[in-house]
């Protein structure tokens, strides 16, 4: 399904005018034996997609508490591999789409094709790389474009006019909007210019544009999602799942759905 899936799950969320929420988790925090209830949790309490991190050994994008949750995972011994065969064996019945996120020497390692073929064997929607650049992309979009994996673009605050109109053009699924200049983790307010980033973005992207980073509260979904369609929630996520207060997250999660009032 790939690409449909997720532009279907989109238009669900986007056409009763409420806004997306996707929470990221990262696969085999707390036991990979866990991931399919987890994502379960997550799909019952109203999330969109899931953006499901794969734990590695030099996250360059990541702050403090999903290094922390990569750590306790890769201390469980989990792999790119043993999430793949993990997200297999429940294929059949997960409803929600799942988006990977990973770095590329996990994926050199395993061997492009063949985790392509593995990501759409293990029912994978979508794929984001922070560290792969556009220009460096021709080395796994042939192999995602085979099985309908949509490869999911970052669009950084620092980026000039003319590349965003490239990412903005290339991305699928939807457009991930980098609210912070550096790494994840919860912040308490974010630059006053962003709102105009954000419909800047709009203006130029045919996909959903979701913001992300630093994320953390439902005032900040409120606030981002005046600009955008909705948002990406990682560390307040992972950090609320980690110390097993799930009505916290399924009150975030709620907080994408609009009032009656505020849709009038």
């Amino acid at each position: 399904m790939g690409k449909k899936k997720m532009s279907q799950a989109f238009d669900r969320v986007l056409s009763n005018g409420n806004k997306a929420f996707v929470p990221y988790i990262m696969a085999g925090d707390g036991g990979l034996e866990n991931l399919e209830e987890q994502l379960n949790f997550l799909e019952d309490s109203g999330a969109t997609v899931v953006e499901l991190g794969i734990p590695f050994s030099d996250p360059v994008a990541d702050g403090p508490t999903i290094q922390a949750a990569g750590l306790r995972a890769l201390e469980n011994g989990v792999s790119l591999r043993s999430v793949l065969e993990e997200l297999k064996k429940f294929k059949g019945s997960r409803d929600i789409p799942v988006v990977l996120m990973t770095y590329i020497n996990p994926i050199y390692a395993y061997g492009v094709t063949e985790f392509a073929k593995a990501c759409d064997e293990a029912g994978v929607d979508g794929l984001i790389i922070p560290d792969l650049p556009l220009e460096e992309e021709n080395i796994i979009v042939d192999d995602l474009k085979q099985y309908d994996i949509a490869l999911i673009r970052l669009a950084a605050l620092t980026s000039p006019k003319e590349r965003l109109v490239e990412i903005a053009k290339r991305t699928e699924g939807f457009l991930y909007a980098v609210t912070v200049t550096g790494t994840t983790g919860a912040r308490t307010s974010f630059k006053e210019n962003l709102a105009q980033h954000l419909s800047e973005l709009k203006d130029i992207c045919e996909v959903p544009i979701l913001a992300g980073f630093g994320v953390s509260t439902p005032e900040h979904v409120e606030e981002l999602t005046k600009s955008c369609d909705g948002v990406v929630v990682g560390s307040r996520i992972v950090d609320l799942l980690h110390k097993v207060d799930r009505e916290t997250i399924y009150q975030l999660i709620q907080s994408a759905k609009l009032s009656e009032k505020t849709k009038s």
